[in-house]
């Protein structure tokens, strides 16, 4: 089947490399990439860091510069989809127009899970998603003395770390009870939190918020679930995120905790795809189960799956997870996923913060946490991405070094 236009909704991870892997492939036709943010399709991970603190500039975001869409014939339409109509195959925008496709590529993404709490409008209350979020926030973070983060996930601590580095007094409400628990080990909690409060962060674990306080418009306290009134001109949230499948959902598409697709990440409508953060997919290391993944691998990867296929590449959808945090002088990498894990093995020292908590189901690895080890979240990556023959006993003997077992026991 030939394919005169293949339309890409949503301009960030996902979307664009789907662009840019069709062009690898050697699509030849239209590729209309819609984004309703203005300028070019950039990387978001650096913005509750590195961006923040002035460590790269705009231009460093940067997927590529204005010239590659021109030489790749990428039409970026600045607009947003409103409507699918899938009878006559067009993606309506909110501008009037409509542009026809022969197949769909949705990238929504997702939003931020809003903070449902009075207050929560106030000006110096931050969610950070867009470039945008990151600009109107970076002034503000240099200023603040009394920060409060709400929710110690990845973002939330990204943005604690960087927010103590400035100077500031930062307190972190979480309703777990430990740093990034739906994340990461016991572990490797641990180590995060004793690295934090050195750094002079202040942790609230199974608390929540009741509202926030504002003094002429702008933020002066929070008040705890438990009736504490924290000082605070910056609140910063990060407290998950809602995929963007509302575009699915009016289009009569199936949705489960995103937009439903089958392995080669096609939805209920063949000339439809869905990648990235929006997709909910069966996932080879989630026992088959359909699951949504929020991580630049997974959008890269998915993507290049679906340009694959378009060009007569089809392949079951089946790259191995992993993702990644920085806050301080802490680099957590994560291959696999650890869900339902029953033992771990602890490789390193935490005094050098140098760590790696090895997560066993059934004595079966099933994911690798490395803190500041490199070689060992490499070597897990290799490991995982065939059947691990490694058991719990094995990785606990004395001496043992995973990235030379691994590369002993290659088939």
């Amino acid at each position: 089947m030939t394919l005169a236009s293949v339309v890409i909704v949503g301009a960030g991870q996902a979307g664009f490399q789907v662009a840019a892997s069709l062009r690898h492939e050697g699509y030849d036709g239209r590729i209309p990439l819609i984004g309703d943010e203005p300028g070019l399709p950039y990387q978001r991970p650096p913005l509750s860091k590195a961006y923040l603190l002035g460590k790269i500039q705009a231009t460093n975001l940067l997927f590529r510069p204005a010239d590659f869409y021109t030489t790749q014939r990428i039409e970026l339409l600045h607009d947003q989809a409103t409507a699918i109509d899938r009878l006559n195959r067009r993606v309506v925008l909110a501008s009037g127009a409509a542009v026809s496709y022969d197949h769909l590529v949705l990238a929504t993404g997702a939003h931020n899970r809003p903070l449902p709490v009075p207050g929560a409008e106030l000006p110096q209350v931050f969610g950070i998603k867009t470039k945008a979020d990151a600009d109107a926030l970076a002034p503000l973070a240099k200023e603040a003395r009394n920060v409060v983060v709400i929710g110690a996930g990845f973002i939330g601590l990204e943005f604690a770390a960087v927010a103590a580095a400035l100077g500031a007094n930062v307190h972190v409400l979480e309703l777990g009870e430990r740093p990034m628990a739906r994340a990461v080990s016991r572990e490797m909690s641990e180590l995060f939190r004793q690295s934090h409060e050195a750094w002079g962060v202040h942790f609230d674990f199974r608390q929540g918020l009741s509202r926030i306080d504002g003094d002429n418009g702008r933020v002066c306290a929070v008040q705890t679930g438990d009736g504490r009134a924290l000082p605070a001109d910056l609140v910063v949230f990060g407290i998950g995120v809602i995929p963007n499948a509302q575009l699915a959902t009016e289009a009569g598409l199936d949705i489960e905790n995103g937009i439903k697709v089958d392995a080669s990440l096609l939805t209920s409508d063949s000339r439809i795809s869905a990648v990235g953060d929006v997709a909910s997919f069966p996932c080879l290391q989630n026992d088959e189960q359909h699951t949504r993944l929020e991580s630049v691998q997974n959008a890269i990867d998915q993507a290049r799956a679906v340009a694959a296929r378009l060009m007569g590449k089809p392949a079951p959808y089946s790259a191995l997870p992993w993702f990644w945090t920085d806050q301080g002088d802490l680099k957590l990498q994560i291959a696999g996923l650890s869900n339902g894990y029953d033992s771990t093995v602890v490789l390193g020292s935490v005094e050098d913060k140098q760590v790696s908590v090895l997560c066993f189901r059934q004595d079966r690895l099933v994911a690798v946490e490395s803190c500041n080890r490199i070689g060992d979240h490499m070597a897990a990556r290799k490991l995982l991405a065939r059947a691990p023959k490694l058991t719990a006993a094995e990785a606990a003997a004395d001496g043992f070094d995973l990235k030379v077992w691994e590369a002993a026991n290659r088939d």
